[in-house]
């Protein structure tokens, strides 16, 4: 991801209990008074994060998930890090509309803006991380449920190219915390991000997260 095996349930059954969960939650939402602008404004207060994560990718044409490992990194307003350790080095660099890609001994520059259906999929990150809620409405259909302590949003693209590539975005947290992202494209891959605590201070020790999970959900 930075640019995703259901369980085999009858279609009506899955539609069903997810719209159960975003009563139940949403029920919780307005009970606990917590709102989409109030999380927003609390996550655009953060203008540094620093956390390890855990990515599967899920493939139907693969038995097991392909999974990887790194630290993730954000500076306000716009820049955005994913540097990946495990299991081999990469990163991609994200500032404005321009990516660095390095690979091995290659570095790549493209622009953003070039790929019109994976912008919209890593602005779901950037903004989210930095409380741009207008940003978030120019491109998705934004659902928030639950309360300050476990909330989550769920993005639907507004473009009709992406959405017949992606279903959704569903980000979840805590507080100004990102814990997960996952992205579910309509052919049923997806890709799933588990976010560890942020890290003590920048340039905090660089070594690989362990194989365990990263985050409790």
């Amino acid at each position: 991801m930075f640019a995703v095996g259901l369980l085999v349930i009858p279609a009506g059954n899955c539609a069903a209990q997810a719209q159960g969960a975003r009563a139940v939650h949403a029920a919780q939402a307005a009970q606990s008074g917590f709102t989409l602008g109030q999380l927003m404004r609390s996550l655009a207060q953060r203008k540094h994060g620093e956390v390890t994560y855990q990515e599967e990718d899920y493939f139907a044409i693969l038995d097991r998930p392909v999974k990887s490992s790194g630290v993730l990194v954000y500076d306000a307003p716009d820049r955005l890090e994913k540097r990946t350790l495990k299991p081999k080095k990469e990163s991609l660099v994200l500032q404005g509309d321009e990516l660095t890609a390095q690979r091995g001994h290659h570095t790549y520059h493209l622009q953003l803006s070039a790929y019109p259906q994976v912008a919209p999929l890593v602005a779901a990150i950037r903004d989210t991380l930095g409380g741009n809620e207008a940003a978030l409405e120019r491109l998705f259909k934004v659902d928030f449920t639950g309360t300050q302590e476990d909330w989550k949003l769920r993005l639907v693209p507004l473009d009709e190219k992406v959405a017949r590539k992606v279903s959704g975005v569903q980000i979840a947290g805590a507080r100004d915390e990102i814990r997960s992202v996952t992205i579910s494209q309509v052919d049923g891959d997806r890709s799933v991000m588990t976010l560890g605590p942020p890290r003590s201070a920048p340039g905090a020790h660089d070594g690989a997260p362990s194989d365990g999970p990263a985050a409790a959900g």
